[in-house]
Order: C-alpha cells, then structure tokens, then sequence
C-alpha cells in the first residue's frame, strides 16, 4: 500500500497536518468558548454561576488539543491514502471486484455523513444542554462545586456525542445486513423487544446513571429502529421483486402529491413561527410547575433574522416531508409490483417456491423451505428438472435440506432446554463444558471434576435468585434513592460541622467529572447491597457446599453472623463519624492549611475516605468477630484460618484495589488495616483455643 500511494504521500501528510493544525486553530479561536456557552445555556443563572471548567495542569488545554487534531487529521488522510492504494487493495481483493456506480458511493457516503451529523446535532442542542442542567444542579444541591475539568468534559462530551452518532446509522446498518442477507428483515422484524431493550441498555451504559438522560439517550434511537424497520422492509422488499419497480417513474408520476406535501409542510411551519408560536409556548411554560425556562426563538437559536430562520426551518422541514411521502409511494408500489417480497414477508410459507426462478430461491427466507413437505419439495424439484433447469432443482434440494437441519437443530434446543428448565441460566451456559467430563472420569483434581460442583453450588441458589435479586436491589435502590434525593448533601453537611471551623469551608468539595458525584453514590449504595445480600448468599447455598464437602458446620451461625455485620457496622459507623473520621479530615487538612493553600477534595476522594473512616471501622471490626464465629460454628477451623493466612492478606490486597480509588495510598490504607484486623483474629482465636489444642464443636471440613 505505501509503494502504490508513494507517489502521493506528500498530499495524504498535508492532510494530516491541515487537520492537526486546522483544528487546534478552530479549537482555540472559536471552540472552547463557544462550547460551555451552548452546553450550559439549559441551566439557570445561578448554577451557571456556580459551574466551572478548570484545568489542574499547565499543559491540560494544549494536549488536549493536540490530541483532537491527532485524531481529526487521521480522519482526513486515512480515507486519502486508502483512495492513492487502491491498486494494492484491488491486486489483493480487498475490494469490490465488480463496479460499483458511483453515484451509489455518493449517496452511501452522504447518507452515513447526513446520519452522524443529525446524531450529533441532536445531542448538542437538546441532550447536553438538559443533561448538564440536571447534574450541575444535582451537585450544587448536594453541597458540591461542579469544577468540571476540561480533559475529563471534553472526553465524556465527545464519547457521548460519538455514541449518538454512531448510533444514528441504524438505518444504514441494518438495511445493509438485510441486504446482504447477513441478517434476515424478519429478524429485525420479530425481534424488536429485544431491539428496544437493548437500546435501553445501551442508554444506561452511555449515559449518567439517572432515568432523564437515559430515556432522551434511547427513547429517539427507538423512533429511529421503527424507521429504519420501514427502510428495511423496502430495501429488501425491492430486492426481491428483481428490480421491477422503478423509483424515478413512481415519483415522477405522483408529483402533484409530492409538490401539494412541499408546499403545505412550508406553509404550517412558516406559519407557526410568524404567528408568534413560540411566544405560545413559553406563556405555556411560564405557567407550568418546575424551572422550565423559555424556548428561545429560532432566530435566535440559528443566529439568523427571525423571517429567514422561519423559511429556512420550514424549508427543511419541507424537504423530510416530501422525502417521508416519496418513501411511502415508493414503497407502496413495492408493495402491489413485488408479490412475492411484501406478501410473504409476513407468511413465508405462502410463497410459491415452483414459480420462483433461481434468484427468487437463493432469496427467498428459510421458513418458506421449513414449511414444504417432502413430496412437495420432491414435486418442485422434478418440475425444475422436467423444464430442464437442473441448477434450479439443486438450490431446491439445498434450501430444503438446510431448512430442516435447522428446523432439527431448533427442535433439539427446545427440547434439551425443557429436561433441564429448572436447572436455570447457569446450567445453560456450562453444560458445553460440564459434559466434556463424565461423571466417571472426572476427580476433585480434574477441572472437570470442579466445574461439576461449581454447577451444582450454583444451581441451589436458582430457586433462591428472586429473593436475593429482590434483597440487593431493595438496598441498592433505597440507598441510591436516599443519597440521590439529597441524602449525600445532608451527610456532607452534618460532617463538616463536626470538622474544627478553620479546617475546612462549606463549599470545597470538587466534582472534576460530570457525573463524578452519581458514580460515586452508585458505588456505595451497591457497596451496602453486596454486604445485605452476602450472608443471605451464604445461608442458601451452605446445602450445596456442604453436600458437595466444601464446608461443615451449622449453617445457622451465618444468620447470627448477618446479624453481627448489622451491628457491627451501625456501631463502627457511628464511632468512626462522630470521632474518627474528623480527627483523620482535621489532621490531613492542617498542613495544607498551615501552608495557605486551599483545601479543596474531589467527591471521590473525600467521599471514599469518609466511607473508610466510618463504614470501614465497623467491617475492621467485623473480621475478628467473623473468625470467631465461624470457629464456634464449626465453619471453619483455626487450622485452616491460620494456614491460609498469606491466601487471605493476598486477597485484602486484590480487593482493596478494586474498591478504592486510584493511588497506592487509598489501597495501602484499606488493605494493611484488613490484614492487621485478621492476624488480630488470629491472636484472639490462639488464645481461645490455648495455641491451637481446644478444638472445636464440629469437625470442619477438611477439603
């Protein structure tokens, strides 16, 4: 490829510079300030006020532009010096051996650009200005400084925005595949819940953890998947027809609808704005409860004079209606032309395979071969062969064949997952693994052997999953809704009054990220949930792993030791808040302070450090009560609590790396406490037993 496009890498290396450049000129001259003015025009001068993008590096801004011109710059010249080595891809046959017209690539081209822009366009001008508006505000009202810093604004804005744009070629993707025959229209078709559900799910990943921001996330894109369903269906539905619809004939016979469409969409539109429509509306606003602020005028919004804003907004709004008009002719007259394609798109058994010719059999769907009989198949195979198109007769018996493997292949499925129902999911998904290994020839050293009990641990918690499922979410909701609510900023504030009033002011906790303060707040409510649910876990599945000779004992110990945690961490809660923690905020914050600077915490940080020194003080305290009773239950005995000790400072270590905030301070400060409060188990337990020589009431397991 570079000895092809050698003669024009000059050319594809002016691109990329023009684009580096290019942008961190734009980025510098126009972007920035134009940026935070745009995004945080939805909120209420109060909070704009209050909100803040910094930077905590001298060279924050500078990088970051580079790096967005990095990446505009490969965008120029990569599909540049793609097009100056066409001749290497096309000697290799990595391209499209037959031509393709061009004004095809065009309309591929603008379609995928129009697509990412409007993607794009709606997240600038409606999503972000809502979504900033609510998490500014959430965070000024919890107490916290929305002090969003640029690297981490930028990246979540373009990340959002590129999901939205990506996400925007719907249509594209999924009339290409249907096309293609990658995925069958009927697939999209029938599978539509699954398609919202997943666009929901997409919403909850992409977006801040609140229901607003993921509804207007997923709720266009569903009204976008009903869309590009429409496309599809023409898109396929013209295929099989075999070209006998021609789009142009069809539009230009119908041009009065088309012109009558323009016209009247233009004048409804122009209309609503010169008659002072907005103004409407946000009399409407006015009087509705809540902050919903005015609508601004579309003059306004698009910099323009109020009557050349208003035709220009009816003009396009014109062309999209002619455009949804002329789709539905077109697709219409697919409709009457292309029997075969609209008819049996909801009946695939009524197709006809004998008047199809080999075209209409490779395209034709699966279901219209799972639906024949043998002797109809046999009857429309002889007929191919008595015309003397054997090519015909051999597809048949191709499709036929395929169609009942898969027919067979669908009725095994269901019936291997009605024997094993009640096994659950995770009977499902290990079966392939589980039955690589009999019964016979697995042993407890084999992994075999170990998959095969984890499988049945396992399984006993399926009739239990709705209660613990039930148990977690109820805590993982309650607790997310209270500190959601305000519950965070009530808590910020009591502790701080409990903090020496020259240590630190009321308003210098920072969110450096947008939505900082609800990860944070996720964080801890799923931290409470995994502690409600854990001895719940242990009590149900304690059965199982004793059958299988993984633990002994009675099982009843685990409901006094959930009972212990409560205690535990309600008592070492309230020491560590009302004592400990402001001793520990007092003590890091006096140096700082001495040397006037201003203390100023992330949420992050402070708020996982308050979690440690309050919540942390019970669970240390916790472990060596934990030890004890497992000892007194006969779980687990001293033996294996000491001989495993390196096992379990190791995974105090691996833990606390996963629950602390980056840094080897927070993860020391977690994890060296954890393993001092086991080997003080492990004192206290050598003392109970005198070194090891009272043993204990039940034998433990010795596996």
């Amino acid at each position: 490829m570079l000895r092809s496009a050698q003669q024009d890498l000059q050319k594809v290396f002016i691109a990329f510079v023009l684009g580096l450049v290019g942008t961190i000129w734009i980025l510098q001259s126009f972007v920035w300030d134009r940026l935070k003015t745009d995004l945080f025009a939805g909120m209420s001068e109060e909070v704009r006020e209050g909100t803040n993008v910094v930077t905590v590096s001298p060279f924050d801004v500078i990088l970051l532009q580079v790096k967005i011109g990095l990446i505009v710059g490969a965008i120029l010249s990569v599909p540049l010096f793609l097009y100056f080595s066409r001749d290497a891809l096309r000697r290799r046959n990595w391209l499209p051996q037959a031509p393709i017209a061009r004004w095809k690539m065009v309309f591929l081209v603008v379609a995928m650009l129009a697509l990412f822009v409007g993607g794009i366009a709606y997240a600038y001008s409606v999503f972000f200005p809502i979504m900033f508006r609510f998490l500014a505000s959430n965070a000024i009202n919890a107490g916290f400084v929305p002090t969003y810093h640029i690297v981490k604004w930028v990246e979540f804005i373009l990340l959002l925005s590129l999901s939205f744009g990506i996400a925007s070629q719907l249509p594209l993707v999924m009339s290409t595949l249907a096309y293609a025959d990658i995925v069958p229209y009927e697939t999209f078709r029938d599978k539509w819940k699954h398609a919202i559900f997943g666009l929901y799910a997409g919403g909850a990943v992409f977006t801040p953890p609140d229901p607003i921001t993921q509804l207007m996330w997923a709720t266009p894109l569903v009204g976008l998947y009903a869309v590009s369903l429409q496309i599809t269906k023409l898109v396929v539905g013209a295929k099989r027809s075999r070209g006998q619809v021609d789009v142009s004939e069809t539009l230009r016979a119908r041009w009065n609808v088309l012109a009558g469409t323009a016209i009247t969409a233009f004048a409804v539109v122009y209309g609503f704005f010169s008659a002072g429509g907005v103004g409407a509306i946000n009399e409407g606003l006015s009087m509705a409860p809540g902050d919903l602020g005015p609508v601004p005028t579309i003059g306004a919004a698009l910099g323009l004079p109020e009557s050349q804003a208003a035709a220009l907004v009816a003009g396009v709004v014109a062309v999209m209606a002619v455009a949804i008009v002329g789709f539905r002719l077109v697709a219409s007259q697919v409709q009457q032309e292309a029997g075969l394609a609209m008819a049996t798109m909801g009946d695939p058994s009524a197709i006809d395979i004998g008047n199809l010719d080999k075209a209409g059999i490779e395209a034709a769907p699966p279901e219209a071969f799972e639906a024949l009989e043998e002797h109809e198949a046999m009857a429309h195979v002889n007929e191919a062969i008595g015309n003397g198109n054997t090519d015909k007769a051999e597809l048949i018996l191709d499709r036929y064949d395929e169609a009942n493997e898969r027919a067979q292949n669908r009725q095994d499925a269901t019936a291997e997952g009605g024997e094993e129902g009640d096994s659950g999911v995770v009977s499902e998904t290990a079966t392939g693994v589980v039955d690589a290994f009999t019964e016979e020839e697995t042993t407890e050293d084999d992994i075999g052997g170990y998959m095969y009990d984890l499988r049945f641990i396992l399984e006993s918690l399926t009739s239990k999953a709705f209660r613990l499922v039930a148990v977690f979410m109820a805590v993982l909701a309650g607790s997310f809704m209270y500190l959601y609510s305000g519950g965070i900023g009530d808590i910020r504030r009591d502790f701080l009054r409990r903090l020496p009033a020259d240590k630190i002011d009321q308003g210098d906790i920072a969110v450096l990220h947008p939505v900082e303060h609800l990860v944070f707040e996720i964080k801890v409510s799923a931290l409470l949930a995994v502690v409600a649910v854990l001895p719940l876990v242990l009590y149900y599945v304690w059965p199982a792993l004793k059958e299988r000779g993984w633990a002994a004992g009675d099982r009843r110990t685990l409901l006094v030791w959930g009972g212990s945690l409560v205690v535990g961490i309600s008592v070492g809660s309230y020491i560590g808040y009302s004592f400990v923690a402001p001793a520990v905020m007092s003590w890091l914050a006096s140096d700082a302070i001495n040397a006037h600077m201003v203390v100023r915490y992330r949420v992050n940080t402070f708020g996982w450090l308050l979690v440690f020194t309050t919540v942390g003080i019970g669970l240390l305290a916790e472990i060596p009560i934990t030890m004890l009773l497992f000892y007194r239950g006969g779980l687990v005995s001293y033996e294996r609590m000491r001989s495993g000790w390196r096992v379990v400072v190791l995974a105090f270590f691996a833990l606390a790396a996963v629950v602390t905030p980056g840094g080897m301070f927070s993860l020391l400060m977690v994890a060296i406490p954890a393993a001092l409060a086991y080997l003080l188990g492990l004192g206290i337990l050598w003392l109970y037993t005198l070194g090891g020589r009272r043993k204990g009431p039940l034998t433990p397991a010795t596996t």
